[in-house]
């Protein structure tokens, strides 16, 4: 895992480009950043360190070079560690996929937020992984490929409850069934992502959506994003609602509330403290 002064273990960088962001960046350059095994689980490890890290307070992912990530190493991926020798095939797919999963799942249960960074192409396990953050932005020259039909597969990472949730179920069911690549101004018009920029804008771009974030109190944001994660599927309007009114309870009890409060009326920037 690299630490926050940037050091290095395995395939995934990790620093803080600004104070309160955490950058991951997918760094297999030479294989445009696809996944190995290995990479899977360094992945979750940082986002389960991220959770408890309180000095960070946006989550930002990338990936080096040209491309963000071109998915699942098919030709190079190595073994997974978590799974046990002498497993029948659907067994052994079973508790890798399982594993796999956890990658969305996590992103989403954070509670800082996750700009994902989209350089280049993003194909198969990465397309679910990017559109997973909670916002994504892409160079103008990014493409999203639909490769999960090229190696004989279905649909991964819960590709298939995110897509129709950011472009609408029929857009979704064209986009999968076909397999089409869209690139980024495609994706930025049917909202797959929050927008795309010059290429050489993409970095400057995403650290000022979150330093926009930071502005704002932690445990606002952290709330604001469990209600917006648990309401989009939320069974009524009334119990919506009621997730928003619990949010305001917590959040209004505390001093950093109180410090977002005068740091607004003062036209200063806030000093958070975690209580």
């Amino acid at each position: 895992m690299k630490e926050k002064d940037g050091s290095q273990m395995g395939d995934i960088l990790r620093d803080m480009p600004v104070e309160g962001v955490c950058r991951l960046t997918l760094n297999r350059p030479d294989a445009l950043n696809s996944l190995t095994y290995a990479m899977y689980a360094e992945l979750i490890g940082h986002l389960e360190a991220v959770r408890y890290d309180h000095d960070v307070r946006v989550v930002l992912l990338t990936g080096a070079g040209r491309g963000f990530c071109a998915g699942h190493d098919i030709r190079g991926a190595g073994k997974p560690d978590w799974v046990a020798e002498g497993l029948g095939k659907a067994q052994f797919q079973q508790r890798v996929m399982a594993r796999l999963g956890q990658i969305p799942l996590l992103m989403r249960a954070l509670p800082q937020p996750v700009i994902c960074a989209v350089n280049g192409v993003t194909a198969g396990a990465g397309y679910p992984i990017a559109i997973a953050a909670d916002m994504t932005i892409a160079a103008r020259s990014a493409k999203f490929v639909n490769a999960f039909h090229n190696a004989g597969t279905g649909h991964e990472m819960g590709f298939s409850y995110l897509l129709p949730r950011l472009v609408g179920l029929q857009r979704a069911a064209e986009l999968m069934l076909t397999g089409r690549t869209v690139m980024a101004e495609e994706a930025e018009r049917i909202g797959l992502i929050l927008r795309c920029v010059d290429d050489d804008a993409l970095m400057e771009e995403a650290l000022k959506l979150a330093e926009a974030v930071m502005v704002n109190s932690p445990i606002g944001i952290a709330l604001t994003k469990s209600s917006l994660q648990f309401n989009a599927d939320a069974p009524s309007l009334e119990a919506a609602i009621e997730m928003e009114n619990r949010a305001i309870f917590m959040s209004q009890s505390t001093a950093d509330t109180a410090e977002k409060r005068a740091a607004f009326i003062e036209k200063r920037k806030p000093l958070f403290r975690g209580k």
